[in-house]
C-alpha cells in the first residue's frame, strides 16, 4: 500500500513551490491586490514587486533587469521567441535539433507549413547531444534563428550551448535556447553563454506554475507579442501576473543561494538510485550523457517490461516517476528524444525517468530501490516474450 506521503520522483516535470517563496507571494494575493500599472499608493507597492522580481531573476542568470520579460511559462517563452525572429524578417530558415521540446519542435513545422518558413532539425549522437559541425554545415543565408535547448527534459544531457552560440554569432544568425530545465539547478551566465533569447519556468525551479520569462538580449528587436496595453515594456499586453512574477523572483533568488549545494546533493541523489539499481537489477541501460548532463535526471530502461507498466507498479506503492515528458503522458507514442537518440522501440518503451529535487531524500531512494527488483522482475516474469539474455 502507499504510504500517505508520495516519494515523487518527477521534478523535472514540476517542483513543488517552496515555502519561502509561497510566503513571497502570498501578500499580493488578497492585502496587495491592486493592479500594477496604477499610479496609487498600493499599485506602485505591486508594481515594485514585480519590478524586484525581474532584478532577482537578471542576477540569476546574469542579465540585466530590463532584458526580462514576464511570460505565462516556458512554453509561451519558445512560442515568442521563435515567432518573433521568423514571422518579422525577411529570413525564415529556423535550426533546431531532434531532441527539443515540443514547445520548440511543434513551432518550427507550424511556422514551416502555415508561416512560410523552413525548417532544418539537427540529429543527435547516442547521447543525446548536437553536433557544432552539423551546425556549421547547416546554416545558410536565409537563417533566421537556431533553437538548442540548454539541457534535455528527458535525459539530461547538456548541450554545447556556447559553442553552438557563437557559431551562430560568427554566421550573424540570432540564439535561442529553451533553459526551462536549467536555471535554478546550474550556474548560468547568458554573457558567457553568448546566447540572445532565454526560456524560464518558474515551476521547474520551486517557483508557481503559470508564469516563466523570455531573456532578451539588449539590442535584440522582438516586435510585440500581444496587442493592447502598454505592459512588459510594451510588448506583452495585459495585467501582470503579480503574484507569479514574485514567486518567479522568491524562486529564482532561492536558487540561486543554493545552487552549488543543491546540485552536489542532487548529483548524489541520482548517482545513489543508479547504483543501486545498476547493482541489483539486470539487463537496465542509462540513457543521456554520463558526464555532460545536468545533475537531478536519470533516465533508464528496464529491459523486459513495459515503462508505464513499471510506473503503474510504483504509484501502487506510493513512488511517482514518469516514462518520458509530462507534456506528451498518455500519447501512447515512444520519446521521440530516445527515438533521435537511436534506441529501439522496446527500449524507449522500457524506459523510466525519474528526477530529484529539493525535497527528495536519501532515505527515499532506499525505498525506492527496495521496491525496484521485485516490480521488475514480476514484470519481466508476465513477460511471454521476455528471455533473460545469454
Amino acid at each position: 500500500m502507499p504510504s500517505d506521503t508520495p516519494i515523487y520522483l518527477d521534478h523535472a516535470a514540476t517542483t513543488p513551490v517552496a515555502p519561502e517563496v509561497f510566503e513571497a507571494m502570498r501578500p499580493f494575493f488578497c492585502e496587495c491586490y491592486a493592479n500594477p500599472a496604477t499610479l496609487y499608493h498600493s499599485g506602485r507597492r505591486a508594481g515594485d514587486a514585480v519590478e524586484a522580481a525581474r532584478r532577482q531573476l537578471a542576477a540569476l542568470i546574469g542579465a540585466g533587469p530590463g532584458q526580462i520579460l514576464f511570460t505565462s511559462g516556458g512554453t509561451e517563452s519558445d512560442n515568442w521567441a521563435l515567432k518573433a525572429v521568423l514571422c518579422r524578417g525577411p529570413k525564415k530558415h529556423l535550426i533546431t535539433c531532434a531532441i527539443e521540446h515540443q514547445a520548440v519542435l511543434a513551432v518550427g513545422r507550424f511556422l514551416a507549413e502555415q508561416a512560410g518558413g523552413d525548417l532544418t532539425v539537427l540529429p543527435v549522437d547516442g547521447h543525446g547531444l548536437v553536433d557544432p559541425d552539423e551546425l556549421r554545415r547547416a546554416i545558410r543565408p536565409d537563417t533566421a534563428l537556431v533553437s538548442i535547448m540548454h539541457a534535455n527534459n528527458e535525459v539530461g544531457t547538456l548541450e554545447p550551448v556556447a559553442e553552438l552560440a557563437a557559431i551562430a554569432r560568427e554566421r550573424g544568425v540570432l540564439f535561442h535556447t529553451d533553459a526551462v530545465q536549467t536555471v535554478g539547478k546550474i550556474p548560468i551566465d547568458v554573457r558567457q553563454l553568448g546566447i540572445d533569447l532565454l526560456s524560464v519556468s518558474a515551476h521547474k525551479l520551486n517557483g508557481p506554475k503559470g508564469v516563466g520569462a523570455l531573456y532578451v538580449r539588449q539590442g535584440v528587436r522582438l516586435g510585440a507579442w500581444q496587442h493592447g496595453g502598454r505592459q512588459e515594456s510594451q510588448l506583452r499586453a495585459g495585467t501582470v501576473n503579480v503574484p507569479g512574477a514574485v514567486g518567479l523572483g522568491a524562486a529564482a533568488e532561492l536558487a540561486g543561494r543554493n545552487l552549488e549545494a543543491n546540485g552536489r546533493r542532487e548529483w548524489a541523489l541520482v548517482e545513489k538510485l543508479w547504483g543501486g539499481i545498476s547493482g541489483r537489477i539486470a539487463h537496465v541501460r542509462r540513457h543521456g550523457h554520463p558526464a555532460k548532463r545536468i545533475p537531478g535526471i536519470l533516465n533508464v530502461s528496464f529491459d523486459g517490461t513495459e515503462g508505464e507498466a513499471v510506473l503503474l507498479q510504483l504509484d501502487n506503492l506510493g513512488i511517482e516517476a514518469a516514462a518520458g515528458s509530462a507534456c506528451a503522458s498518455g500519447s501512447g507514442d515512444i520519446s521521440h528524444v530516445l527515438k533521435a537518440m537511436g534506441l529501439s522501440p522496446n527500449s524507449a518503451r522500457a524506459a523510466i525517468r525519474f528526477s530529484v529535487g529539493r525535497t527528495t531524500t536519501g532515505d527515499q531512494i532506499d525505498r525506492v530501490l527496495s521496491a525496484l527488483p521485485s516490480i521488475i522482475g514480476r514484470l519481466r516474469d508476465l513477460n511471454p516474450l521476455w528471455k533473460t539474455p545469454e
